[in-house]
């Protein structure tokens, strides 16, 4: 179900024109109560430990099917930061090949931690978020390339099976930040790196605190020692003896699984999976091309994203004020790099758009 056919489950829109599932997905009456069964179950059972593992599992059979792998391939993790943390940790920059290649659009979690390997003997080289540019910096040195899927700055959606093919003919590896985009485009992971990243805040329809990773084959024989005990051969054990990682992707698990996101997360999740991700794709793309038609006709400049995404950049004299000035309106949008950001989702509809072009219209002066 896609527009008016779910658009009740989400209370926002009951007095807001919600716009802003680039920085948080909607809040759904689903996801608020399953954060109420998981305090009650507390609450009736005290410690829920078996439930709770079985929770966990859920949630990684759920993204492994958002991302068409297997579940035995999908690390759970509480953020982004945290996964891709553990997953350089796994990787040597004290030889020759040293070399990370990263996207100019990067999200600063990949940024900062790539950076932070320099203490460790890695290069960071930047490069433009185009397959060519990644060709010209990519060789034999090269240790890890870093592509986003869609990006958080101007909405583009990045060629990442082809920047894939790029690092693989070099015996690179290749890291995927699919946050911006699973959930609303359609991403087949081991088609487009040997480990993607993501959480549910934003597309996934819930909250801070749960992300996931897909771990390649490749990726899954290497030893990360940034660990935690549910990463162990067998976590029940409660041995402290040594260093005992499971054989699956697991290895790259934590410590105790973030379980009250975890209720969340299959709430949300299972409203993306029921409705399809080609389906929402498809519906989201109708709003994007209304909105972007809409904004040139105004004469505003739009970024216009490349490929299929919901995320549209229209750039602002002001962008903070413009934000202020349609909150004021009951439009919730954000912004950043002096655009206004709209992010389009299942739940959004032809009215919402046009309500976003006649408040642009209103506040023409702000838009550039």
């Amino acid at each position: 179900m896609v527009g008016e056919a779910i658009r009740e489950r989400f209370p926002v829109f009951r007095d807001k024109v919600y716009v802003n599932s680039c920085s948080q997905g909607a809040l759904s009456d689903a996801v608020r109560a399953a954060y109420e069964e998981y305090l009650d179950g507390w609450d009736a059972n005290g410690a829920e430990w078996d439930h709770w593992v079985e929770r966990s599992e859920s949630i990684r059979g759920r993204f492994a099917q958002l991302l068409s792998v297997q579940a035995d391939e999908v690390a759970i993790q509480t953020s982004v930061s945290a996964a891709v943390s553990a997953f350089v940790s796994a990787l040597d920059f004290g030889g020759e090949r040293n070399r990370i290649v990263i996207s100019e659009n990067e999200f600063p979690t990949v940024g900062q931690i790539a950076h932070a390997q320099e203490l460790r003997g890695a290069e960071v080289v930047h490069v433009e978020p185009r397959p060519e540019a990644y060709a010209a910096a990519v060789d034999e040195r090269t240790a890890l390339v870093c592509s986003t899927f869609v990006s958080f700055r101007t909405g583009n959606v990045h060629d990442v099976e082809t920047i894939y093919s790029i690092a693989r003919e070099h015996g690179a590896l290749m890291l995927v930040d699919a946050y911006q985009g699973a959930g609303a485009v359609p991403l087949r992971a081991p088609a487009a790196a040997d480990v993607v990243v993501g959480g549910t805040v934003k597309y996934l329809l819930a909250s801070a605190g749960l992300a996931y990773m897909y771990v390649g084959e490749e990726v899954r024989g290497r030893l990360p020692t940034q660990t935690g005990w549910f990463a162990d051969e067998n976590i029940f054990e409660m041995q402290i003896a040594r260093y005992r990682p499971h054989r699956t992707a697991r290895r790259y698990d934590a410590g105790t699984p973030p379980v009250p996101s975890i209720y969340g997360g299959l709430a949300g999740i299972d409203l993306i999976l029921q409705a399809g991700v080609p389906q929402i794709r498809d519906h989201v793309g109708g709003l994007v091309g209304r909105l972007i038609d809409g904004a040139s006709e105004l004469g505003a400049t739009v970024v216009a994203p490349e490929g299929e995404g919901p995320l549209v950049c229209i750039r602002s004299i002001n962008a903070p004020a413009l934000v202020a000035a349609l909150g004021a309106e009951e439009i919730v949008t954000s912004e950043r790099d002096s655009n206004l950001r709209v992010s389009l989702h299942l739940y959004n509809t032809e009215e919402d758009v046009d309500a976003v072009l006649a408040a642009l219209a209103r506040h023409r002066t702000l838009v550039a």
